[in-house]
This record gives structure tokens, sequence and C-alpha cells, in this order.
């Protein structure tokens, strides 16, 4: 648990201190995406929900670093799948050295989930469809020439589709 209170410091250091501008995902999201994982985690609900909000966060942070790189001008071959590699890889890793990934609890037996760590597998998942909503804005807001349907979209699309699917992963652990 410690690990975890040192990724969501570093986390919210990381959320201040690379305010730019223009981001690929904004604050908010990235806030949210950082006191949804803080709450599950002390609501003690199950890693399946948790995952989720940590993949949103890790999609966030990986994209304010790389706007910030750019910002700077500094540039450098393969540096997106680098920045990404990094946040991933401290926080894999980390979780794995403090058993919460490799925890017996954690897997399902089953050909639902094949076994696959659940912490592991929705932290992919929260990954996969956080970016799934972030392009998806992106095309409502190229198709309705530029602007959103409705304010606070881009934070609600990304949001709202981790809150969807933590009900679902809730439902399905119950």
């Amino acid at each position: 648990m410690r690990t975890f209170g040192k990724f969501s410091l570093l986390a919210v250091i990381a959320t201040l201190t690379l305010t730019t501008k223009t981001h690929a995902v904004c604050g908010v999201c990235t806030a949210a995406a950082l006191g949804g994982v803080g709450l599950a985690r002390w609501l003690k609900i199950d890693d399946l929900v948790t995952g989720l909000w940590i993949g949103g966060l890790l999609v966030s942070v990986t994209g304010w670093t790389i706007n910030w790189l750019n910002k700077k001008n500094i540039k450098f071959k393969g540096r997106k799948i680098l920045v990404t590699l990094i946040y991933y890889g401290l926080v894999l890793v980390s979780f794995y050295t403090q058993g919460l990934i490799t925890h017996p609890g954690n897997k399902y037996i089953g050909t639902a989930y094949l076994g696959i760590d659940k912490l592991f597998l929705s932290i992919i998942v929260g990954t996969i469809f956080f970016i799934i909503a972030i392009l998806a804005y992106e095309v409502i807001k190229k198709k309705n020439d530029g602007h959103a349907w409705f304010p606070f979209q881009k934070v609600a699309m990304p949001i709202g589709t981790l809150a969807i699917l933590s009900v679902v992963a809730y439902l399905i652990t119950k």
C-alpha cells in the first residue's frame, strides 16, 4: 500500500507541475481519475474496479508528459513509446514487487478471465476504453465544426466511460 501512496503523490505532483495550456487530456480528467483510484482503494473496492481508474490515470499522465515534451521542444525518436513504457513500467513493477498484482486472491480462474490477474487486466481495459473515449470525443468535435455537444464533454466522455465500466465491474464481482 505504501507504493500506491507514493505513486498517487507522484501523480499529483506530476499533474501540478506538468500543467500546460494545451493538454491531451484535461486536468479535470486527471484529477477525477486520481480521485477515483484513491477513493476505490480507501473504500476497499475490488481491484477489478480500481484498475480501470489506474489505466485512465496512466493514459492521462502519459499524454500530459508527451505534451510537455512537445512544448519544451524535446523531441527524439520513440519518445511516446518510451514515456508510455516508463509510466506503465513504474506502476506495474511497483505493484508486482508489493504483491498487488501477484496476489492469489486477484486471479480469476475460469474462461472469462483465463486466470489473468484482475488488477492487471482492468488496468489494460481502463487504458483501452479511456483512449477510445478520448478519440470518440475528438471525432464528435471534428464532425460538429470543432465544438463539443455540451459543456465539459471532453471530461464527461472519458470519466463517464470509466464510471460505467466501474459499475459493470462491480456487478461482475458481486
